[in-house]
């Protein structure tokens, strides 16, 4: 019960209301407005994946998840289970849902690192053979078709002949009665084909009266000529109809052969649109996946700018007010959070924030807060928000806190009785009235929500029952939240440290709450500062000031004292913030100019490279190109000379250009004015520099001599210092130019076509008169002859080494040998 009671107070029930508007199908609505809650942490982790890999599918789609033709069939397969006959409309149903979770599947089957999903449609039956039978003989208007049955067809031929025999009877009748008729019309009156004939002369045309105009002046006539055929119209009608029943029976006996499959594929459509409407509810919010974490671990509750989901729908839908954060960041060894702070602060809407971002996670939601989003997962969200008072009841507002606290204190021990819970009483000292931090007790996975503890009676006695019931929380429960104006409840963080304090923020500039959490610092009362503030006579304040006393005056200028250096810390905090933020971005832009100059230089440098290739391959067509006319006849020893010419400028053209040496510093000479900074003195030169480096100047009436390095010239070059010349060395006659190797038909020996034996009589009579390089000619062939040239090249004494043709010349059709001089 304190469970629905829980639910109600935290208005879950809106919130569910607002996920099934995400919704694509009637079924994804109404389980989301009858959302289940999960009893396990592994179910939620479960939701929570689904829902991640759908947001993270929609994230790579343009459209999303189609759940096109999907419909609620559930009737329908109940009512096909009983031998009842579906209509063309719900038959016609069944097959689009048929169709429209095949194309889900085909969908999720196309995409990668989906687990949960992929596994989720893999027992999936869409049963492809039944959607074609059904479209087979439903038509898109839900009507049977002519070729659902071959007797519907001859029955619906018949049909069309007997409709165009009585057609053409009526309009025989018109034509030849026209002055009695109403008008030129053929049309129906309770499936019987009538004219309108005008009342007057009704004897002109006999037969049978169907139905009369509103004025009386037109009889719709049945001619008696016709009512033969229209009986017999009727009866084939009829078989018709019957005929249409058993071609649906057939179709709904195969519907009800494979009900289980099908309401198998209704759970999982439902469940693919609740995880859809969870991902874009989700993503609507701007919230964010959370992480459960286990007190044991020491991690910390992390919820920062947690919003209410509720406020933000206000706000976006029905023009609310913006959506102040709050800041949630509570130690694991925290058991009990009390909140002050004045009335209308926001107490009690962190409270309900709480709770449901509790539940949020639970069902597979995102939560709405900046990452990381990390809390617990609490078996039980139990709540005490609000008055219950209840005049039939007789229940004060006391009395409903306490009804309502006894039933969340019986439903955490219930989890105790199914053994999370221990027996408390020896887990206290003598001495404290708390468990002692070195024997903590394991207490149930539950959220306790207290709005107002203790409020309601008498001030002592309330503040005392708060403090009693909160120590017992402490004990019994994971965390409790409980918002209070106690002051004594604020002094119980310094004697146990389970316990916390937080306060909502009151500006007293404006008498308005900022609606901001603050930790740490507990709320001080603000009610006389406001009184006085809003016109209340100053003597009634200052007497009300006497009666509180010295020590609570004392307390709240302690607690404005902590909170205005919290606010500086704040603001340095922010300062500090902004300076990071600024340096970050500095720090980027210097980043991008390096990237972009080592970006620079690289293309630059591949640009080199191209450059350089392609003067590569140039130079070595010009060669070729003297190579070739080389070849074309004997060459002389002039025209290797031009060759050797051509080659040399080629050389020239593209060999990188020598860097020009750098430009001579500055010498003096005899007359120049020189400065001398060791001196401070400008002289003139009287003698150049010698072979020492050192020349004469003179300043003044004075003549000294000074080294090179210790003058400079007057707009401050440095001279270049004087190098000794050093003894020539001996003089060497160059070799002669050697002639580049060039192939000709002088020094080209052809042995295609010659067996092994012949070729290496030529072979050996061509090295010994060879006196540079000779190309052998070998050819491809089957390779034996070239095996043996190289055979016989690799034993003569001659051949100094051989090697491939270029490709210019045959490459690897032919063979270079290097003789021996």
């Amino acid at each position: 019960m304190i469970q629905s009671e829980t639910l109600e107070l935290l208005e879950w029930h809106r919130l569910c209301q607002h996920l099934a508007t995400f919704a694509a199908t009637k079924l994804g609505a109404r389980a989301a407005r009858h959302l289940k809650i999960p009893d396990s942490q592994s179910q939620s982790e479960q939701l929570l994946e689904q829902t991640k890999e759908v947001y993270q599918l929609e994230t790579r789609m343009t459209t999303g998840l189609s759940f096109e033709g999907i419909q609620d069939i559930g009737d329908s397969l109940e009512r096909a289970e009983r031998s009842g006959v579906l209509t063309g409309d719900e038959l016609l149903a069944i097959a689009t849902t048929l169709a429209g979770a095949r194309n889900l599947r085909r969908v999720i089957d196309n995409q990668e690192d989906l687990p949960i999903l992929t596994d989720l449609v893999a027992d999936l039956r869409t049963y492809p053979e039944l959607e074609q039978e059904i479209h087979r003989c439903i038509d898109e208007r839900a009507q049977v078709t002519d070729r659902a049955s071959q007797k519907l067809g001859e029955i619906r031929t018949d049909l069309r002949r007997l409709r165009s025999q009585i057609t053409q009877k009526l309009q025989n009748i018109l034509q030849a009665k026209s002055g009695a008729v109403q008008e030129q019309l053929i049309t129906q009156r309770s499936d019987r084909f009538v004219i309108p004939v005008k009342a007057p002369q009704k004897d002109a045309i006999p037969g049978i009266v169907h139905d009369t105009s509103t004025s009386g002046a037109t009889l719709y006539v049945e001619p008696n000529s016709v009512v033969p055929l229209g009986n017999q119209l009727r009866q084939i009608i009829r078989r018709e109809q019957a005929e249409e029943e058993t071609v649906r029976r057939v179709l709904t006996e195969l519907v009800a052969a494979v009900k289980p499959d099908l309401e198998r594929l209704l759970a999982i459509a439902t469940t693919l649109d609740l995880a859809t409407a969870r991902s874009r509810y989700s993503y609507w919010l701007g919230a964010n996946p959370p992480r459960f974490i286990h007190p044991k671990d020491n991690e910390i509750i992390t919820l920062r700018n947690l919003r209410h989901p509720l406020l933000v729908w206000q706000q976006q839908h029905e023009q609310g007010q913006p959506v102040v954060p709050v800041n949630l960041l509570i130690s694991p060894q925290i058991r009990v959070v009390t909140i002050t702070g004045p009335n209308t602060g926001g107490k009690t809407v962190t409270l309900k924030t709480l709770g449901l971002a509790a539940l949020m996670a639970k069902v597979g939601l995102f939560i709405a807060a900046r990452e990381p989003v990390e809390i617990p997962w609490f078996d039980k969200v139990l709540a005490d928000i609000g008055d219950e008072q209840s005049l039939q009841q007789s229940l004060s507002t006391f009395s409903g806190h306490i009804r309502r606290i006894s039933r969340i204190l019986e439903a955490l021990g219930s989890v105790g009785d199914e053994g999370d819970e221990r027996d408390v009483g020896d887990e206290f000292n003598s001495n404290a009235p708390y468990p002692t931090p070195h024997s903590p007790l394991p207490t149930p996975h539950s959220l306790v929500l207290l709005d107002e503890v203790g409020a309601g009676t008498d001030p002592v006695e309330g503040s005392a029952l708060a403090i009693a019931l909160l120590q017992y929380l402490a004990n019994h429960a994971q965390l409790t939240i409980a918002t209070t104006h106690f002051g004594e409840l604020k002094a119980l963080k310094y004697e146990d440290e389970r316990f916390e304090n937080a306060s909502v923020e009151f500006d007293e500039s404006t008498l308005s709450p900022t609606y901001r959490l603050l930790w740490g610092i507990p709320g001080r009362s603000n009610a006389l500062t406001i009184a006085l503030r809003l016109g209340l006579k100053p003597e009634v304040v200052e007497q009300a000031k006497t009666q509180v006393g010295e020590a609570t005056d004392e307390v709240n200028q302690v607690i404005a004292g902590l909170e205005a250096q919290r606010r500086r810390q704040e603001t340095k905090a922010a300062e500090a913030q902004s300076l990071l933020q600024q340096a970050e971005r500095l720090y980027k832009e210097v980043s991008a100019k390096a990237a972009s100059l080592e970006e620079r230089e690289s293309s630059l440098r591949a640009s080199q490279e191209v450059a350089v290739q392609q003067a590569i391959a140039q130079a070595k067509s010009e060669i070729a190109q003297v190579i070739r006319r080389l070849q074309k006849g004997t060459p002389t020893a002039q025209e290797a000379q031009q060759a050797t010419n051509a080659l040399n400028q080629i050389g020239q053209q593209y060999q990188p250009a020598t860097p020009a040496k750098p430009k001579a510093g500055f010498m003096p000479k005899v007359g120049d004015r020189v400065r001398v900074p060791k001196l401070g003195q400008i002289a003139d030169v009287i003698t150049a520099p010698d072979e020492d480096g050192e020349l004469s100047v003179r300043f003044g009436l004075m003549k000294m001599t000074v080294k090179l390095e210790d003058v400079e010239s007057l707009d401050g070059q440095k001279p270049e210092p004087v190098v000794k010349p050093k003894p020539a060395p001996a003089v060497v006659t160059p070799p002669p130019q050697s002639v580049p190797e060039i192939r000709t038909s002088q020094n080209t020996i052809d042995l295609r076509g010659k067996r092994v034996a012949d070729a290496e009589y030529i072979l050996d009579k061509a090295i010994s008169e060879a006196t540079g390089p000779l190309w052998i000619i070998h050819g491809y062939g089957t390779g034996k002859l070239r095996q043996g040239v190289h055979a016989f090249l690799q034993q003569h004494p001659r051949v100094n080494n051989y090697e491939p043709a270029e490709q210019a010349d045959g490459g690897s059709g032919v063979t270079v040998a290097h003789i021996k001089k």
